[in-house]
């Protein structure tokens, strides 16, 4: 484990990376989660998402789907801080790479990483008793039918969490706001409001949502990650990505992006 547990040579970043509300994620060696990130900082997005899941559903050995997984640090943190069984399913992340990540951090007894695509999951009905999804199901899951079909992976009252790049507000019309222009992207699209997410799955039909909230300060958290990733990233590609991350969210100051999650219970 210990290319996981925090080492005395990265002391600054670590510091900087240490926020009293993720004391958990604060564990894990800073570099390790910067050399393995995939966008905004997973564990912190992931242990904000934990107690709305609830600990009868993270109880030791449930089954938990961890859809959109990256480079696996999140199916890392769930067995590790839980004790539970994770199927590792990413598209991009080949299984092996992930197997090397997943042996390294001590948990291979616990974390299995498969190669799937979210509309074509290998798995049977009621196969787990919750699904966990980091930075990934904006991409997938505005779809009207997609949550339906999603859930029939879980068990009877199983529950799903999500956390997402999100919206404050809902944007009126075809353009963005004035100050986002310069950075907007098309994929932007996907972003939505809390309001939003509630809506979208209460109308599924499909789960009773327990929760659809606002990360307070989230944009802050998400510049301050950046800006890190930016300094301490070997691979240029991934440091200029994140000058233009905390470039975007500097300009924004909060007034439009943030992260949303949302929690929902079977019927």
């Amino acid at each position: 484990m210990s290319d996981i547990t925090p080492d005395t040579s990265h002391d600054d970043l670590a510091s900087r990376l240490s926020l009293p509300r993720y004391p958990r994620s604060s564990a894990y060696d800073p570099q390790w989660t910067v050399d393995n990130q995939m966008g905004p900082h997973a564990l912190w997005l992931l242990e904000w998402l934990a107690p709305a899941l609830g600990l009868d559903t993270l109880r030791p050995g449930a089954r938990v789907l961890d859809l959109g997984c990256g480079r696996a640090m999140t199916s890392v943190f769930l067995a590790r801080e839980y004790d539970v069984q994770v199927t590792a399913a990413d598209l991009w992340i080949k299984p092996d790479e992930n197997a090397r990540r997943i042996a390294e951090a001590g948990v291979a007894d616990r974390v299995q990483p498969v190669l799937a695509e979210a509309h074509d999951l290998p798995f049977g009905a009621e196969t787990f008793d919750a699904i966990v999804s980091v930075d990934a199901y904006q991409y997938f899951g505005t779809d009207d039918l997609y949550l339906p079909a999603l859930t029939r992976l879980l068990t009877p009252g199983g529950r799903i969490g999500v956390v997402v790049p999100s919206l404050s507000e809902e944007i009126e019309g075809s353009e963005p706001p004035e100050h986002l222009r310069p950075f907007w992207e098309p994929a932007f699209w996907c972003f939505h409001s809390p309001a939003w997410w509630r809506r979208h799955w209460t109308r599924s039909g499909a789960v009773d949502v327990l929760a659809a909230d606002w990360l307070e300060d989230g944009w802050r958290e998400w510049l301050l990650w950046s800006e890190a990733v930016a300094e301490h990233h070997p691979d240029e590609f991934h440091v200029r990505m994140s000058r233009e991350n905390a470039r975007l969210v500097r300009a924004d100051q909060g007034r439009t992006l943030g992260f949303t999650r949302v929690v929902g219970r079977r019927r």
